[in-house]
């Protein structure tokens, strides 16, 4: 299945070499497609307002049609390792297209990325940079690869292992 990584900007030197890495390992368990996006420059005649609308049109023309679209924001839904995973695996069994997911630049994602997309996503519930927001999506895609695939996955087994339940 393919999973597209939509992201304004490119990451700095001190993310880099981690995202390209787990980038890297999630392209082991799905069709990868890492695209990244001009950032608008804010100014005194750019407010945050407009930037993140000249942002959004920008990552919405670039997903490929069909795929479902994941926007990626603090307010959105709180799933764990498991559930992505699952819901990845579901759709690459049942011959969906693929994901994509939105991830907005230094002032978030705009209204019309938001309103287009299926499902609204939270890495976290603190805010974080874009950059480290790409970090995690690219760890989280390459967990759910191995949890999908029923590789180890120590977290899981650890919480097993604390209700009595052993594999």
């Amino acid at each position: 299945m393919k999973v597209v990584v939509l992201a304004i900007g490119r990451p700095a030197l001190l993310f880099r070499d981690a995202i390209l890495e787990y980038e890297r390992r999630a392209a082991h368990y799905w069709t990868l497609d890492v695209i990244e996006v001009k950032e608008e420059k804010a100014g005194r005649n750019l407010p945050p307002e407009r930037v993140r609308a000249v942002e959004a049109d920008r990552l919405l023309e670039r997903v490929p049609p069909g795929l479902e679209v994941f926007a990626l924001t603090r307010t959105g839904e709180a799933w764990s390792s498991e559930r992505l995973a699952q819901h990845l695996q579901q759709r690459a069994l049942a011959s969906h297209p693929g994901t994509a997911f939105l991830i907005g630049g230094a002032f978030g994602l705009g209204e019309t990325a938001l309103a287009q997309a299926t499902r609204r996503l939270s890495l976290s519930a603190f805010t974080l940079p874009h950059e480290l927001a790409r970090l995690f999506l690219a760890e989280q895609l390459y967990r759910a690869g191995s949890i999908a695939r029923g590789e180890p996955y120590h977290k899981a087994v650890q919480k097993r292992e604390s209700r009595g339940q052993l594999e």
